[in-house]
């Protein structure tokens, strides 16, 4: 669910998802929130064009789990990339995540070498 949640694209829908506090850090940045949730992924998406994400269950224990991903995107000027990495996720009582950290690598590629499309 969050893999098809995430490549709707709709940040409000997204950030249903997570407690009205929660902690986010991707890459470099710190996002605490459901609004700053909102605002992040609508710039992300206004610079990541064509979006396509495949998450992978890696393992879990009690309220966290931890995943594996990539997802490729285009920039504004054309080229594409491949990013790729873990997320960690914690989750409250009644489900919803209130913490996630994302470990994200670039990769530049070639549109010929992209896998989703």
């Amino acid at each position: 669910m969050a893999e098809d949640a995430w490549n709707s694209q709709d940040p409000q829908k997204i950030a249903k998802a997570y407690t009205i506090d929660s902690e986010w850090r991707n890459r470099d940045k710190f996002v605490n929130g459901r609004e700053e949730i909102e605002k992040f992924l609508a710039d992300k998406w206004k610079k990541e064009l064509n979006y396509k994400l495949k998450k992978e269950y890696w393992a879990h224990t009690d309220s966290r789990i931890a995943v594996r991903f990539e997802y490729e995107y285009m920039d504004k000027d054309g080229n594409w990339f491949r990013a790729y990495g873990n997320e960690n996720w914690e989750f409250d009582e009644n489900g919803l995540m209130k913490k996630r950290y994302a470990s994200i690598n670039d990769l530049p590629i070639q549109e010929e070498e992209r896998k989703f499309k």
